[in-house]
């Protein structure tokens, strides 16, 4: 029975993507040696690092006022990374609270500078993505949580304002076009679009950086990492490698444009279930709605374990919501096919059936 995976993170890849990264583990490109052995200064890694960071570019049409890097520590280093490096000690950064990762962003940011948190729906318990909040033209910058895994939220638009925007794009980049043009710094974990846990993408804009007037060590220099082209220490090899497979295969998908339809049409099908389907309801408010993490309930809480068997029973794995809101999540990243989400649904009508 083919197994469907709807977990979180670490999450789905292609199967194109296993497969060539299977290989590169036993024999890179004929070269007798494994990836995982290769040196990070090899002419080998070298063109895959160059061409993955080629890749970025192209796919999210990355101006050459931003640079690209890959580093490790996950997005949660990030949360520190950002302030350290781009908010004055005396200066003011706006942020909005929109879950879980955006709220641990915040706690960070405050060892550095004072932060201004403009508008948070955690009273509502995260089911919405704030709006009609003023922004402070003279914060250093405003930042974004453009996806939000546990609660099911996404911005689907992002506002206009004068300043630049962080964004962290953990769990929906290389989903839908974006204009890299508007954004100071996007970060992003790779493991749920771009590859597996271990690395993470960072493009950052020239003109955010150099104006903290700290002492920055220089692992968290984002300027350090820039001058080495990521590789002021030893670069996390075989998820750059994976990631590189998996842009490759975006591109030949169609790019971030065709994938954005699939991703669309992916989750309309399934909300479209859960709205017909008496036993169920969503949880996040509708035009809100996040096209990469569904999050939904069971309207019988004495239903739920059932229904996660059921689910278990069909192949259709990593449908628990997570710990600190319960429910289900189905997350549908851009290597979840349709077919797993029909599988899913399949799950979800025969439940009605046998409960109904």
């Amino acid at each position: 029975m083919k197994i469907h995976n709807f977990s979180a993170g670490p999450s789905i890849l292609p199967q194109s993507v296993f497969d060539k990264a299977a290989q590169g583990v036993l024999n890179l490109d004929n070269s007798g040696l494994s990836i995982l052995e290769i040196s990070h200064r090899s002419k080998d890694f070298i063109a895959i690092h160059e061409h993955a960071k080629a890749l970025v570019k192209e796919l999210l049409q990355v101006p050459d006022t931003h640079h690209i890097l890959f580093l490790s520590g996950g997005a949660s280093s990030q949360f520190f990374m950002v302030p350290l490096n781009c908010l004055p000690q005396n200066g003011t950064a706006a942020y909005v609270d929109t879950g879980s990762w955006s709220s641990k962003a915040i706690k960070e940011a405050k060892r550095y500078g004072q932060i201004d948190v403009l508008a948070s729906s955690k009273e509502d318990g995260y089911k919405y993505i704030p709006k009609n909040y003023t922004i402070p033209s003279d914060a250093t910058y405003l930042h974004l949580t453009s996806n939000n895994t546990i609660f099911g939220t996404q911005f689907q638009s992002f506002p206009d304002c004068e300043i630049p925007i962080v964004c962290d794009m953990s769990s929906d980049i290389f989903s839908r076009p974006v204009d890299v043009s508007r954004f100071g710094i996007i970060y992003a974990g790779a493991q749920k679009n771009m590859g597996p846990a271990g690395v993470t993408l960072v493009i950052v804009r020239n003109d955010m950086l150099g104006k903290v007037g700290r002492d920055i060590p220089s692992m968290l220099d984002y300027q350090v990492h820039i001058k080495g082209d990521s590789m002021y220490n030893t670069p996390p090899v075989f998820p750059i490698y994976v990631s590189m497979l998996t842009l490759e295969w975006l591109k030949d998908f169609g790019g971030v444009s065709a994938i954005q339809k699939a991703n669309e049409d992916k989750a309309a099908i399934l909300y479209d279930e859960i709205a017909r389907n008496s036993l169920f309801s969503a949880v996040a408010t509708e035009e809100d709605r996040s096209r990469m993490n569904v999050t939904f309930l069971v309207n019988d809480p004495e239903l739920e374990k059932p229904f996660l068997d059921l689910c278990k029973a069909g192949g259709c794995d990593g449908v628990k919501g997570h710990r600190s809101v319960g429910g289900f999540r189905a997350s549908i990243y851009n290597a979840m096919p349709r077919e797993g989400v029909e599988a899913l649904i399949s799950v979800m009508q025969q439940f009605e059936k046998q409960m109904g």
